[in-house]
């Protein structure tokens, strides 16, 4: 079911995508240096505001300031968008990404995905089973997002959501159980065609936040 259209039952997952992803392409990378990555500040703690041309600061207000001018552009050709409703469509669809990745769930992950990061996705997990290794996350906190910005280029329309989130990661092989507790700071961009029927966004790209 498409966390765009009705509300999913998400369960928890993310992590180690990066650690096999860096063998994959841009995208994996990317996934790697974020997902991999330990920032220094708690999902809950006060936001700082970033320095100029830095990233906008991370809020806890469900409608944020968009910096950018495409929601306006968005609307124009979209008049029934709706932030609030994109944003929770967007955790469904964060929880389900992860979990599915852990659990190696390829159905579910295919309609969330752009094709380059199905692609890398399933490289990357069918590594992993390879190496006879197996993952389970969970999220410590709730995590939390907030919507960075949205653009439309052409008739695509494109929105970054900063995810905060604190993480456990429990990995198994040959060799025992790993316990890796993580704070993760992401920037996840969706994309969707607006002349599609299809409300699904897909995840396009991951880049590594400032906390």
């Amino acid at each position: 079911m498409s966390p765009w259209a009705k509300s999913p039952s998400p369960d928890l997952e993310v992590l180690q995508i990066l650690f096999l992803a860096a063998v994959a392409a841009i995208v994996l990378y990317q996934l790697y240096a974020t997902l991999g990555r330990r920032v220094g500040r708690q999902p809950e703690d006060t936001p700082v505001k970033a320095g100029a041309g830095g990233p906008a600061p991370v809020t806890t207000d469900p409608h944020p300031v968009l910096r950018s001018e495409g929601l306006a552009a968005l609307k124009a050709r979209q008049p029934d968008f709706d932030p609030a409703k994109f944003m929770t469509g967007a955790r469904a669809a964060y929880e389900q990404i992860v979990t599915a990745y852990a659990d190696g769930d390829r159905e579910t992950l295919k309609p969330l995905l752009a094709p380059e990061v199905m692609a890398n996705f399933e490289q990357a997990m069918a590594a992993r089973e390879a190496a006879g290794r197996s993952e389970k996350v969970e999220f410590l906190t709730s995590p939390r997002l907030d919507l960075e910005s949205v653009d439309l280029v052409g008739d695509t329309a494109k929105a970054v959501v900063r995810i905060l989130a604190e993480v456990r990661t429990r990995t198994k092989d040959e060799r025992g159980e790993g316990v890796d507790d993580r704070r993760t700071a992401e920037l996840w961009t969706f994309e969707r065609e607006v002349r599609n029927a299809n409300p699904n966004w897909l995840l396009s790209f991951v880049a590594a936040a400032e906390a």
